[in-house]
């Protein structure tokens, strides 16, 4: 278990973060894919919120995470386009979590989800540790 860290350290939310990613690996029969890939969009979340930290600028308390990595963009930080294609992770905050709103999530879906939000969560750890460096 990792040791917890204040909250206003971005090294808390990216293992927050490596917390929701694991949780979204974990596949076993009796749980929904739909609740993993709301992990996967939980992990991608808290991992860009660490870059706002690192870089001292404020978040909305959102899922959007298309509104988030703009936001990021409009600070001045470059975002890659597979990193932006992350957005795609947002309806996975919501729309899945509750029964009969979406259409199940397929194993292509669930899988696509989890390599996007390991993306995000490598790439947000890559800036924190280039402005530590």
């Amino acid at each position: 278990m990792p040791v917890p860290l204040l909250p206003n350290n971005p090294r808390e939310w990216i293992q927050r973060a490596r917390s929701s990613l694991a949780i979204a690996r974990c596949r076993k029969p009796d749980i929904y894919r739909e609740d993993l890939c709301f992990q996967a969009q939980q992990a991608a979340e808290k991992a860009i919120k660490a870059v706002f930290i690192a870089r001292d600028l404020p978040f909305p308390y959102t899922h959007d995470l298309s509104d988030l990595l703009l936001r990021l963009e409009k600070s001045g930080l470059v975002i890659p386009d597979k990193i932006k294609s992350a957005s795609r992770l947002t309806p996975f905050a919501v729309h899945t979590r509750y029964p009969g709103l979406e259409f199940p999530v397929s194993e292509e879906e669930y899988t696509e989800a989890v390599d996007r939000a390991e993306s995000v969560v490598q790439w947000a750890e890559n800036v924190i540790q280039d402005m530590e460096s």
